[in-house]
């Protein structure tokens, strides 16, 4: 017995080296941790049970046969982030550059069908090199599997991707269809044709940072959710992430002890709106006043900051929030802000995650880029996700809400559950400036008479009121007791129960 036991130590000790320690030092150099030194940073300590510990591929091509490493280059299992279960794969770099082989897959596949099965979340480490050329057809069809199971989780439990060193081309598929991507500057990079591809095809010269780094994902393409500085940062952030995402679409969303009371009035609030109209202010200071403990996870934060996506808790429990953000671009919509929140709308809706919106919105943006690019279509996203959401809705209508822009942000006429309205709300197709001067072309001509024309809109319409007169807003209550009144509103939408028309499944405009 005693030699039997000693043989599996002996083994597992082989596959916790990987490639070698000679590999493992490079992969420090890099300033980057070894898939198991990953895992155990974002697991709680001790919890992590790993399967496949001894699998090898079983490639006789190339001389392959005579290069095999315990695991294949995939570490796979589960633990525990704070107390609950969660899967995990973290893609080993120093063994065959992470490449994905047939076992490799089928590693990978094991651990996705454990989490559906179990309905837990799931987390793929990525730090790899593609797939493995010597394998061919083999490792392409291990992709199109992993594929097929991020569709079928979709919407089921959250799939998270942290992508930590290289991942390209076939490898780029499976974070693209999971929930969020996040990424680790200067030392990982997505693309689906690298650097040499690039140069050979189309005869531009490019670095693998300016092709497909964290700042082209997070700030051009949208393709990451958000980048941190190192390894340790992006790891400690998920375990965060974790605790405000549900570990299914049937469980609900977690509740954490707080205290901070739901009945708190910040009078702050009540001078946060500027006199001037057109004078921004910070959208992020009401969130962080209202919002448990002022903790928001933000989403996407160096995309489209027009508009501000996240999480937080109200009452320990969590809420999506979407905002316009007045200090970029007015807050308008354009087709960046209306796919971001578009996207995290639907998350929220797919796992039953309660949104909380504070509107601040001039409109949508003119012009023809925003045209040419698909505002329309783009923009209808946002209105679609809305529309379709059957969770609870609480909307709140700081300043601006204009033209289509309004019924967009969570509207009464959209479903809305609960639409608030601060007194300095100005609900109304434009501003007064160009309703009045549209209104009364005639009297553009006297500077005096059209200023009185501008007032007078002003008066009548740049209020809450004609819409709380006619039902469309709920109430129109104090800045400082926001909080109260979104506590008390999704408290009372607790039991909410919406069901959408049968259908196969929706067409959203894409």
């Amino acid at each position: 017995m005693k030699d039997v036991i000693q043989e599996l130590e002996r083994r597992r000790d082989e596959a916790r080296l990987g490639g070698g320690q000679a590999r493992i030092d490079a992969q420090h150099k890099r300033g980057k941790l070894t898939a198991r030194e990953r895992i155990e940073l974002l697991m709680d300590d001790g919890s992590f049970e790993e399967f496949d510990t001894f699998v090898e591929h079983r490639c006789a091509e190339f001389g392959m046969e005579k290069q095999k490493v315990p695991g294949d280059g995939v570490v796979t299992g589960w633990g525990t982030i704070n107390g609950r279960v969660v899967y995990v794969f973290a893609k080993d770099f120093t063994v065959f550059g992470g490449s994905l082989s047939q076992a490799h897959a089928q590693k990978i596949m094991k651990i996705q069908d454990m989490a559906l099965k179990n309905r837990a979340p799931i987390m793929g480490l990525f730090d790899a090199g593609g797939a493995r050329i010597q394998e061919g057809v083999d490792a392409l069809g291990g992709y199109g599997e992993v594929f097929l199971r991020n569709v079928l989780s979709s919407g089921v439990i959250p799939q998270i991707s942290v992508i930590m060193g290289p991942c390209a081309g076939g490898d780029v598929y499976s974070p693209a269809m999971t929930d969020f991507i996040f990424m680790v500057k200067d030392t990982s990079y997505m693309f689906v044709t690298g650097p040499d591809v690039v140069k050979t095809v189309t005869n531009e010269t490019v670095t693998a940072e300016e092709l497909g780094g964290a700042r082209v994902h997070t700030t051009k393409s949208s393709i990451a959710d958000r980048a941190y500085e190192n390894d340790v940062e992006a790891l400690l952030q998920m375990r965060r992430l974790m605790d405000f995402l549900p570990s299914n679409n049937m469980d609900g969303v977690p509740e954490l002890p707080t205290h901070d009371r739901a009945d708190r009035v910040d009078h702050s609030l009540d001078t946060l709106i500027p006199d001037n109209p057109n004078k921004p202010y910070d959208i992020k200071e009401l969130i962080g006043k209202v919002v448990d403990e002022a903790d928001f996870f933000e989403i996407q934060d160096t995309f489209a900051k027009n508009i501000v996506t996240g999480f937080a808790r109200m009452e320990g429990r969590t809420v999506g929030i979407v905002a316009n953000q007045p200090m970029v671009l007015a807050g308008v919509l354009d087709s960046d802000a209306s796919r971001k929140a578009a996207r995290f709308v639907r998350f929220c809706d797919c796992f039953d995650i309660p949104i909380v919106t504070f509107v601040d919105v001039p409109g949508f943006l003119p012009g023809t880029a925003q045209e040419y690019g698909g505002l329309i279509k783009h923009g209808a996203k946002l209105l679609f996700a809305y529309a379709e959401a059957t969770v609870p809705k609480v909307t709140v209508i700081t300043r601006k809400a204009y033209g289509g822009a309004y019924d967009v942000m969570s509207s009464k006429h959209i479903r809305g559950d609960v639409n608030y309205a601060w007194p300095t709300a100005e609900i109304a197709v434009m501003g007064a400036k160009g309703a009045a001067e549209i209104l009364y072309r005639s009297d553009l001509a006297d500077p005096e008479k059209i200023k009185l024309r501008i007032d007078e809109y002003q008066k009548r319409f740049a209020n809450p009121f004609v819409a709380a007169e006619r039902g469309y807003i709920d109430e129109v209550i104090l800045p400082s007791g926001t909080r109260q009144r979104i506590c008390r509103a999704l408290n009372m939408l607790r039991n909410k129960t919406l069901e959408n028309p049968w259908k196969k499944h929706d067409n959203i405009p894409l």
